[in-house]
């Protein structure tokens, strides 16, 4: 595996069940294991095992969240086979279908992208760790140095994406989507010409 970009998370069925039953209750009680108590509670699971399950809280359990959106994207992906499409598409694609997991509790994660802004060094690993998985989604397997490249450059579009649409009010966050197309663009005439310059120079 590369260095430098997180590996995906594993998959815990209990874990993200658990995750997702405390989402409703983070509207009121925070990014706190108070929050995932509250929703072992609902599911009839003993709430002490809360600790048990996420014993750092606070911006870990939004890094968990994050991982378990990335899961269910490549999960979605995999089961819509994004690879017919090209490449750019699946890319597009990859990114919709994460923002559709999500979108329930958009105002639960505007309070998590704040909370993981203070631990800028986290923050780093799960935006790598997105991009990987986004990149996977995607079907790359590119293994010398376009991998780092290739993943920088959609960790910031994603990054980007993911801040405008916390803040879009659009029907089916159309304007998000129309912002993705300009960045994805954007990419491209950028990368075009870094492969002109190259080949001149070579």
């Amino acid at each position: 595996m590369n260095e430098g970009f997180a590996e995906p998370a594993r998959d815990d069925p209990e874990r993200d069940a658990a995750l997702l039953a405390a989402m409703p209750h983070v509207a009121r009680r925070g990014w706190t294991l108070a929050a995932v108590r509250d929703g072992l509670a609902d599911l009839g699971a003993e709430p002490a095992l809360a600790a048990l399950m996420f014993s750092r809280g606070g911006a870990e359990l939004v890094a968990e969240w994050a991982a378990y959106a990335d899961r269910q994207m490549l999960a979605a992906a995999a089961a819509e086979n994004i690879a017919r499409l090209r490449t750019p598409a699946r890319i597009r694609r990859a990114i919709e279908l994460r923002l559709a997991v999500q979108r329930p509790w958009r105002a639960q994660l505007r309070r998590g992208a704040a909370l993981l802004a203070t631990q800028p060094l986290l923050a780093a690993r799960v935006t790598a760790r997105t991009a990987d998985a986004l990149w996977q989604a995607a079907g790359d397997r590119s293994a010398d140095f376009s991998w780092y490249t290739k993943r920088a450059s959609l960790a910031a579009i994603h990054a980007a994406t993911m801040l405008f649409w916390l803040r879009d009010d659009s029907p089916d966050a159309a304007a998000t989507m129309v912002f993705l197309d300009h960045r994805l663009a954007d990419a491209a005439r950028v990368g075009g010409l870094r492969r002109r310059l190259t080949s001149r120079l070579a």
